[in-house]
C-alpha cells in the first residue's frame, strides 16, 4: 500500500461547480432533517430551535464565547465540569459573528455550524473525488449527510466544523498543499481533541514522502539543479508538518499554565468530566452490563453489531488502497471515539468526523443506477430525519 495512491482527477476537482451536485443533494438532505425536527418538536411542544442551540454542549459553547474560560459546575459526586475542556475555535467564531452582526451567540454558533457543515460536505466530496472520482465524491457526501445521527450537523456543536478542517486538511495533503494542510490542521487541533488525528495523518503522509523520497531518487534530486528543486519540495512539507500540531499543543499547554498544573493540566480538566483513554475497557465493561437482562441484552447486541460493522469498514477501507492519510485519520478518530472512558452515548456523533469510513459504501452508492441510487438515499433520508426528530426531542446527545 503506497502513502499517496489516488486517482488522477481533472484541474479544479474541487472547485464549486465540480461539487454542486454534491452540495444540493446534501442541503436537501439537511432540509429535511430541519423539517421533521420542526414538525415532532411542535407536536410535543417543544422548540426546535432551542434543541439545536441552546441545549447540552451548545450552551457550555456559547458561555465561552460570551464569557470567556473559568466557569466551572461541581456536582455532589464531586465531579468538577470546567469549561475548558471545550475547545476555543467554536466560540471564538461566535464571538466575531456576534460582535459584527446583530446575531446572538446562540443564533450566531448555529450560523457557523450551517456554513461549516457545508464546508464539511464540500471538504468530503473534494476528498473522495480526488480519490475515487465524482461520482462516489457524492455518494460519499449523501452517506454522510443520512447518518442517524446526520442531525448533529445542523446543531451548534463543533462537529461540523471539525469535520470541514479535518477534511479540506486531508484534501490539501493529498494534492500536496504542505503549508495549507498543516495550517488547517492546527485549526482543527484548536475545535476538538480528536484534532490530534489531524496531525498524525499530516505527520503520516509527511514521513512517507520523506522515506519515498529517499529510497525513490529521480533526477530532481540530482546535484546540482536537482538539489535546489529538493529543497524546494522538502521546505513545505517540513512546515506543514511543524504548523499541524501548534493548535492543539498550544491550547492544551496554555490550559495548563492558566490551571497551574503543569503541561498535563488538560488532562485533569477532562478527568473532571470522567473523560478518558482507556483502551476501550470501560466501554466493553458497559457492553457487557447489557446482557444482564433480556431487554437491555438487545441493546448490547446492537452495540456489539455496531463496533463489528465500523471495523469491517475500517478492514474494507485498508483493502481497497486508500491513501494513507486517509487509513491514518479515520483510524485514530475511531481508536479515539471507540476507547474513551465514558459518555457511551456520545460515541456515535463522536465519529462524525470519520468519513473516510464511508468511502466504500459510497463507492457501493455510486455503482448503482442513478434512479435506484436516488431512492436508497432518498429511504435513508427519511429515516435519518426522523430519527433525529426523535433523539433531540428525547435523550439528546450529551
Amino acid at each position: 500500500m503506497t502513502d499517496l495512491e489516488t486517482r488522477v482527477t481533472p484541474p479544479g476537482s474541487a472547485t464549486l461547480r465540480r461539487a454542486a451536485p454534491a452540495l444540493l443533494g446534501y442541503a436537501a438532505v439537511r432540509a429535511l432533517g430541519l423539517l421533521a425536527l420542526a414538525v415532532w418538536s411542535a407536536a410535543r411542544d417543544t422548540n426546535a430551535y432551542t434543541l439545536l442551540t441552546a441545549r447540552w454542549d451548545a450552551l457550555w459553547y456559547t458561555r465561552v464565547a460570551e464569557l470567556g474560560y473559568g466557569y466551572e459546575v461541581r456536582l455532589p459526586n464531586g465531579d468538577v465540569h470546567s469549561n475548558l475542556a471545550f475547545f476555543p475555535l467554536l466560540p471564538w467564531l461566535e464571538r466575531l459573528l456576534h460582535a459584527v452582526t446583530p446575531l446572538s451567540y446562540a443564533d450566531a454558533g448555529f450560523v457557523v455550524s450551517l456554513l461549516a457543515s457545508l464546508a464539511a460536505a464540500w471538504g468530503v466530496f473534494a476528498v473522495a473525488d480526488h480519490v475515487y472520482g465524482r461520482r462516489a465524491g457524492v455518494g460519499a457526501v449523501l452517506v454522510w449527510a443520512v447518518l442517524p445521527v446526520g442531525i448533529v450537523q445542523s446543531m451548534a456543536y463543533s462537529e461540523s466544523l471539525f469535520t470541514a478542517l479535518a477534511a479540506w486538511s486531508l484534501y490539501a495533503v493529498l494534492s500536496g498543499r504542505w503549508v495549507t494542510a498543516g495550517v488547517l490542521a492546527s485549526l482543527a487541533g484548536l475545535t476538538r481533541p480528536v484534532g490530534l488525528a489531524v496531525v498524525a495523518a499530516v505527520w503520516a503522509a509527511g514521513v512517507a514522502s520523506f522515506v519515498r523520497d529517499q529510497e525513490a531518487p529521480t533526477a530532481e534530486t540530482a546535484p546540482r539543479r536537482g538539489a535546489g528543486a529538493a529543497a524546494a519540495r522538502v521546505a513545505p512539507r517540513a512546515l506543514g508538518m511543524l504548523l499541524a500540531p501548534l493548535g492543539a499543543a498550544g491550547y492544551v499547554l496554555w490550559v495548563g499554565h492558566h490551571t497551574g498544573k503543569g503541561p498535563l493540566g488538560y488532562f485533569d480538566v477532562q478527568a473532571g468530566w470522567r473523560n478518558g483513554f482507556d483502551g476501550g475497557y470501560a466501554f466493553a465493561r458497559f457492553v457487557a452490563d447489557k446482557f444482564t437482562s433480556f431487554p437491555s441484552a438487545l441493546a448490547g447486541l446492537g452495540l456489539i453489531v455496531g463496533v463489528a460493522l465500523l471495523l469491517w469498514l475500517y478492514v474494507v477501507c485498508v483493502r481497497q488502497r486508500q491513501p494513507l492519510p486517509l487509513l491514518v485519520y479515520a483510524g485514530a478518530v475511531l481508536a479515539l471515539a471507540l476507547c474513551a472512558s465514558s459518555y457511551f452515548g456520545s460515541k456515535p456523533r463522536l465519529l462524525l468526523p470519520a468519513f473516510p469510513l464511508l468511502l466504500p459504501l459510497a463507492l457501493a452508492l455510486a455503482r448503482l443506477r442513478t434512479s435506484r441510487s436516488v431512492l436508497v438515499v432518498g429511504c435513508l433520508a427519511a429515516a435519518s430525519a426522523v430519527y433525529g426528530a426523535w433523539w433531540l426531542n428525547g435523550s439528546g446527545p450529551p
